[in-house]
């Protein structure tokens, strides 16, 4: 994998960096522990599949404030008022907590935690926005690729977004979880290098309108591509396009067809390609594909053997964004933890620090998930939270991105089918431990007790 340069430690949200300055001049260092999880399931989806893991350890491992991001600060109006001990501590910050994490690939639900920080307040304050939009948009679109390629139905699916994304760092992230969601390449040659994903292409409109014919076009093409080219054959009639190249007696690996309606020109292409011994010829279909579509046109009998999905997959245009929050649930006290939630309507947060337990039916499918405290124990079950990195360095290497990519398909066949259905599925059922609540109520109690009552930290 390529070196990647340090992430800026300026990215994240002011309030951040205020809320770290408060802490420092108001000599608040205990160890906090923040829990990031996603409020609700986007409309239409059952689960999500958990991605971005590796590129969040990577930037806690890697957080420095360079001296010119420092200078930076000291320049905005707003830190007028903090001290310049608080610039100085500045040099030497680095993330020195502890995270647990569910791996990547990892089915998961609403509310339930996706990663855990322990770490002094002002570390754990810091890192919110960077890991919250790493997670929640991998997982985003791990989840989306899920989806299309289940509805693929074996086909192989390429990720083909880069030029529809949300910029050119986001094309490549989305490289990666689409791979991970079971895509079985991407055409971003970045994405490729970075993370060792299969790269494909095919050639554009713009290729063929530069010949005076097509089937020149064709020709000189694979002249230069003999065992790799697939050739774009809508640019002006793509039915006559298929008959140029049999005519001419051209074997290419693929033709591609992006326009018109797919189910009838795929099983037209077909036959045709058949006839002229171009059995070994696929057919791969692109065009503003997305689950429903290509569940639509296999369902009419598509002949197609890829399917290029860029816009619908790289954006995840029916639902692009994730309710993802990050919470503080937990601060350590000189002789307990005092643990905290949040009551406002409609966002209440569980306290104290929480793993995730997966019980399985007989046949070894998922049956149910459970909320609980972290020092509960359901031996019967699946602790789904690992400790990924402590005093700031991970506990052990990532895996690759292929043994993410099977652990993603294994585990998702694990979940059952009804959970996986593309519209309406019914809600997985996730519940929380009595213990849990138990400490929910005792916060809430303590909570609303008269000030002047209440324990301080």
């Amino acid at each position: 994998m390529a070196n990647r340069p340090r992430q800026s430690a300026l990215l994240t949200d002011l309030y951040e960096l205020t809320m770290a300055a408060a802490y420092f001049e108001n000599n608040i260092r205990a160890t906090a522990s923040f829990e990031l999880f996603v409020r609700s399931l986007p409309p239409g989806r059952g689960y999500l599949l958990a991605a971005g893991l590796e590129q969040a350890l990577d930037y806690l491992e890697n957080l420095r404030f360079s001296p010119e991001e420092i200078a930076f600060l000291r320049r905005q109006s707003v830190f007028g008022h903090v001290s310049d001990a608080f610039f100085e501590s500045l040099q030497t910050f680095r993330f020195s907590g502890e995270v647990w994490a569910l791996p990547e690939g990892t089915p998961v639900f609403a509310e339930e935690p996706l990663l855990r920080v322990s770490a002094p307040i002002a570390e754990g304050q810091v890192v919110e926005t960077f890991l919250l939009t790493t997670l929640t948009f991998q997982t985003l679109i791990a989840t989306k690729a899920a989806r299309v390629v289940e509805a693929a139905q074996g086909r192989g699916v390429v990720e083909f977004g880069s030029r529809r994304a949300h910029g050119p760092e986001a094309g490549v992230l989305a490289a990666r979880a689409a791979y991970i969601g079971g895509c079985v390449g991407t055409s971003n040659v970045e994405a490729g290098t970075r993370f060792g994903i299969p790269t494909y292409g095919t050639l554009a409109h713009s290729f063929v309108m530069a010949y005076a014919e097509e089937e020149e076009s064709f020709r000189q093409f694979l002249r230069v591509f003999p065992d790799h080219a697939v050739l774009l054959v809508d640019t002006y009639d793509t039915l006559a396009a298929i008959e140029k190249i049999i005519q001419l007696g051209l074997r290419p690996r693929g033709v591609r067809l992006d326009s018109g309606d797919l189910v009838e020109l795929s099983r037209t292409v077909r036959k045709r390609l058949d006839a002229a011994g171009l059995t070994e010829t696929k057919i791969f279909a692109s065009g503003d594909l997305n689950e429903y579509a290509i569940r639509e046109a296999l369902a009419r009998g598509a002949a197609v053997d890829f399917f290029g999905v860029g816009t619908e997959l790289a954006t995840s245009k029916d639902a692009p964004a994730l309710s993802g929050v990050y919470k503080l649930v937990e601060m350590q006290g000189e002789h307990r933890p005092h643990y905290r939630a949040k009551f406002s309507a409609d966002k209440v947060s569980y306290p104290g620090r929480k793993q995730v337990f997966r019980f399985h039916d007989p046949g070894g499918l998922y049956d149910h998930d459970l909320i609980a405290r972290a020092d509960e124990d359901y031996p019967e079950a699946e602790a789904l939270l690992d400790c990924v990195m402590r005093d700031g360095r991970r506990t052990v290497p990532l895996p690759p991105l292929e043994t993410i990519q099977e652990r993603a398909r294994e585990r998702l066949a694990r979940l059952p089918a009804r959970y996986r259905e593309l519209e309406n599925p019914p809600a997985y059922p996730v519940g929380t431990s009595p213990a849990l609540q138990a400490l929910l109520e005792k916060v809430r109690q303590e909570v609303l007790q008269p000030v002047g009552r209440k324990n301080r930290l």
